[in-house]
């Protein structure tokens, strides 16, 4: 019987709860993952054991990111922040990492793991860069509305199995340093940032878009998830 690897799941915390979207753990889920989703704490002793014990990590998306965790002062048009859970995440990011265990970070995910190794964001694209295309959607969560073109030869390309692919975006957050250590493994047709990639780690990835709301429909979104599942199962 093939063992299923227990992929740790961030989420959001709010008024003493903490939910996730159905759509993370499921396709975790419906790719051969035991999804658990992770507790708010700020005990370091309890975040560095859930690192030793579950074999990958899921940084959902969520809130905006603190400005200062990447050295900036906030501007205006950037929304809510939640400082006790960027603290958190950043923890784990770093000790999964070191680990050079799985993490796979998704839209707020992604925009965490570039300002936590490094990286910095643009607080708001829309005020920022006013020519990009419309990045938060009005269209169902599942359908995908704009183009992203992939770079050869990356990480990604080879788990999406195209250059190109179409996807769906609720974000108005972006990469706009990339961290050291990191590559740009994709962009949008205005030049947004859409994923990045560890050049160090054997499988750090991380997307702008939200294929956990794509993935029962749509084939690049689930091979992402297989193939954070398998890397997770892969030791």
């Amino acid at each position: 019987m093939t063992t299923r690897p227990l992929i740790a799941i961030t989420a959001v915390h709010d008024n003493g709860n903490t939910f996730l979207q159905k759509d993370y753990s499921e396709a975790v889920r419906a790719a051969g993952g035991v999804p658990f989703v992770v507790p708010h704490t700020a005990e370091p002793e309890l975040l560095d054991t859930l690192c030793e014990r579950v074999d990958g990590l899921l940084l959902s998306g969520g809130e905006d990111i603190d400005p200062n965790l990447y050295g900036e002062e906030p501007l205006p048009g950037i929304g809510a922040v939640t400082p006790e859970r960027d603290r958190m995440e950043a923890r784990l990011a770093q000790r999964f990492m070191a680990a050079d265990k799985p993490v796979f970070a998704i839209c707020r995910g992604l925009q965490l793991l570039n300002a936590v190794a490094g990286g910095t964001l643009y607080q708001d694209i829309e005020r920022q860069c006013p020519d990009r295309l419309q990045h938060r959607q009005i269209a169902p969560r599942s359908h995908p509305t704009h183009r992203v073109d992939i770079e050869p030869g990356s990480l990604l390309e080879r788990v999406a199995g195209s250059a190109r692919i179409r996807v769906n975006s609720f974000h108005h957050q972006a990469v706009k340093q990339t961290a050291p250590g990191f590559r740009v493994n994709a962009v949008a047709s205005d030049g947004t940032v859409e994923g990045i990639e560890s050049v160090t780690h054997r499988f750090v990835l991380a997307v702008q878009w939200h294929p956990e709301n794509m993935a029962a429909t749509d084939e690049p979104a689930r091979r992402l998830f297989a193939a954070f599942v398998e890397a997770c199962r892969t030791r």
